[in-house]
């Protein structure tokens, strides 16, 4: 299979009829080789435009949403960015070549090994694995300049909001199936934040997500 031929396909069927027109963001992805980052037995779909899974429930990110998602983030070659939800790797991979350093926590210690050997072989130094539940927050080595979750939320928890230094962007996709929105929160200053709702999609919660109250009558 030509992957690369492939990758071109991506970017203009795909990623651009998204949205996407950050070409910092376009540059990155054609350069990219997604191929390494998803399951052995998925490589000839790398660069379909569908959710791969990858295991226990969990999927790595249609190559549009990917985009979309980098571009939505605003990110700046300092920035320091946390991401929950390493999967595998390749988001890690592909925020680690726009910002100063990444941060990527992962439930799975066995999805976590993974990435890091992929993102090893790659040349990537500037992401620190951490495994552990980041589904309510993750109060590490905070503030970070910018946060990614990568698995949707029911209900998104304030503790995200409390790590955001200030000017810090946020990107969580909340709500439940089919009604889920992927949101950006902006933190203007120490108290206040400013809440906007890009776009719909579905993704499958994260591990132990926080659930909404049900009443039973």
């Amino acid at each position: 299979m030509n992957f690369d031929e492939a990758r071109r396909n991506m970017i203009q069927r795909q990623v651009r009829t998204w949205e996407v027109i950050d070409q910092t963001v376009l540059d990155l992805i054609a350069r990219m080789p997604r191929e390494d980052y998803v399951p052995a037995a998925s490589r000839n779909i790398a660069y379909v435009d569908m959710n791969i899974p990858l295991g226990h429930g969990e999927v790595m990110l249609a190559p549009k949403l990917e985009a979309r998602l980098l571009q939505e983030l605003e990110i700046d070659p300092q920035d320091k960015i946390l991401e929950i939800g390493t999967g595998s790797g390749y988001m890690a991979a592909l925020l680690a070549n726009l910002c100063r350093e990444v941060v990527s926590v992962e439930i799975r210690p066995e999805f976590s090994a993974a990435a890091g050997s992929r993102l090893a072989q790659h040349g990537v130094r500037n992401v620190t694995l951490e495994i552990g539940d980041g589904a309510r927050g993750w109060d590490r080595q905070p503030p970070y300049n910018a946060i990614l979750i990568t698995g949707s939320l029911p209900i998104l928890p304030h503790a995200f909001r409390d790590t955001l230094a200030p000017g810090g962007r946020l990107i969580a996709i909340v709500g439940q199936h089919p009604a889920m929105e992927v949101k950006r929160i902006r933190r203007l200053d120490t108290r206040s934040f400013q809440e906007q709702s890009l776009f719909e999609t579905s993704l499958p919660p994260l591990r132990n997500a926080i659930e909404p109250s049900r009443f039973v009558f």
